[in-house]
């Protein structure tokens, strides 16, 4: 359940846009398969500031309170690139975004200021001691991404810190320290099985500082709930019984991850954001191309992704729905 909502001291400062005209669409055709879709990130930017970031700093911050095991983890080591990546997010708040965040540096002693929360902190740069929190957990208290460190040594990728509010289904203190085929090794044999995972793998290890890149996973959810950790798997597995003919369209949201990767020049590892979008079936069918396509990609979809991804129990309910959508936009 979602915490009352106390964070919005200049909540005017975000302009609303419908969310069928913001939310990032994850298909480019009308067929899908595990591939490395990844794009550079034209704008260089972590950061997407959206009309839901109080409530959704509110729930990741509640979240962060009640369960930090599942919700914050690091390795001792990861120290160093933790403070490169609050300098990295911090400078880009402050330069993309001076109306929402400042920076103030005289020399290690830094004051950041989060105008839209009324919030100000000042710290000495590389002491822990100076922050309430790791420099990792901290900053990602500010932001709605999702923040993973991913350290780079004896030829392989792990998970080695991270701050994960809204997995889709994974679990941060499970997979701590492992590496990235470790990580993956649960996927169907479509990716795992394939060689694909190691070439991503080596997609990542070759992704050089100053050229990021941005690539989106999706998958279909019950209500629009954020934290579908496995950990509370009876408190939002359950929904999807509740999904019928008559009310899929309302209840059933298309979950979109804008997964942005970054190397860090300083640790030489890869900082992984997440931003995690949510829209109702009801709220996309008011794009009719977007309609068509992701009919099109469900009936195609082999019945082993929908099952990985956790909707072939209702997937039959979601294409008669979009099925009827177009017959009624589009009738003869």
């Amino acid at each position: 359940m979602m915490p009352k909502n106390s964070l919005s001291v200049n909540k005017e400062l975000i302009p609303d846009q419908p969310l069928v005209e913001r939310v990032p669409f994850p298909f480019k055709g009308n067929s899908y398969r595990y591939s490395n879709n990844a794009a550079s990130l034209e704008s260089g930017r972590l950061l997407d500031i959206t009309p839901e970031y109080f409530e959704e700093i509110e729930l990741k911050r509640h979240l962060l309170e009640t369960v930090p095991d599942r919700t914050y983890q690091s390795l001792e080591h990861s120290m160093e690139a933790q403070w490169e990546i609050l300098e990295m997010i911090m400078n880009e708040m402050a330069s993309a975004h001076p109306n929402y965040f400042s920076l103030n540096k005289d020399g290690n002693r830094w004051t950041f200021i989060n105008h839209l929360l009324g919030e100000e902190q000042t710290f000495t740069f590389g002491d822990a001691q100076t922050l309430p929190y790791e420099p990792l957990d901290f900053i990602g208290r500010h932001v709605q991404e999702d923040l993973i460190y991913l350290g780079q040594r004896d030829g392989d990728l792990y998970l080695e810190a991270g701050q994960l509010a809204f997995p889709a289904n994974w679990s941060l203190a499970f997979d701590l320290g492992m590496d990235f085929l470790s990580i993956h090794s649960p996927v169907p044999k479509a990716f795992s099985g394939s060689g694909l995972a190691e070439k991503v793998r080596g997609f990542i290890m070759r992704i050089e500082a100053g050229k990021p890149w941005t690539r989106f996973n999706w998958t279909i959810t019950v209500e629009p709930v954020l934290d579908t950790a496995p950990e509370n798997f009876d408190e939002w597995g359950h929904k999807k019984e509740q999904v019928t003919v008559d009310n899929v369209g309302e209840l059933v949201y298309l979950r979109v991850e804008d997964q942005r990767l970054f190397r860090l020049p300083g640790s030489n590892g890869i900082l992984f954001g997440i931003h995690t979008h949510l829209i109702s079936l009801d709220e996309l069918c008011k794009n009719h191309q977007w309609m068509n396509q992701f009919y099109n990609v469900l009936l195609d979809l082999p019945d082993e992704l929908a099952e990985y991804k956790g909707f072939i129990s209702y997937k039959e309910k979601i294409v008669s729905y979009l099925e009827n959508k177009i017959k009624i936009s589009s009738p003869i």
